[in-house]
């Protein structure tokens, strides 16, 4: 059974920086991409960043060169570092993987960006 549970989020100023966690268990959860998703008030949900078992990375166009996904295989961890923060960036935060046939994702971890 694979497992994703989601921290770090939080209330920041615009401009600033946060680096939400998602923490991954199940059988060889190491060998799986993983994903950052988000979903604003009244929004569809939308990919953000993606990280496969070999590290390559991908980003939405919006947070190019402003957010990193990265991962610890030894923790099971993955990160998304977000870094000039803007209003719109507002969402609850998801981490997404897939394995067999299923599509599993955490709870979300809310990011709130406000002056």
């Amino acid at each position: 059974q694979v497992q994703l549970v989601e921290s770090g989020g939080g209330l920041v100023q615009p401009g600033g920086s946060l680096r939400i966690s998602c923490a991954a268990s199940g059988p060889r959860i190491s060998a799986y991409n993983m994903n950052w998703y988000r979903q604003a008030p009244g929004k569809e949900r939308e990919l953000v960043a993606a990280i496969t078992n070999g590290g390559s990375t991908n980003y939405a166009d919006s947070v190019k060169g402003r957010f990193t996904i990265s991962r610890d295989y030894a923790k099971k961890m993955v990160y998304l570092q977000m870094n000039s923060l803007k209003p719109e960036n507002t969402a609850l935060y998801y981490c997404k993987t897939h394995f067999g046939s299923a599509d599993y994702w955490g709870q979300g971890t809310q990011v709130t960006v406000s002056s």
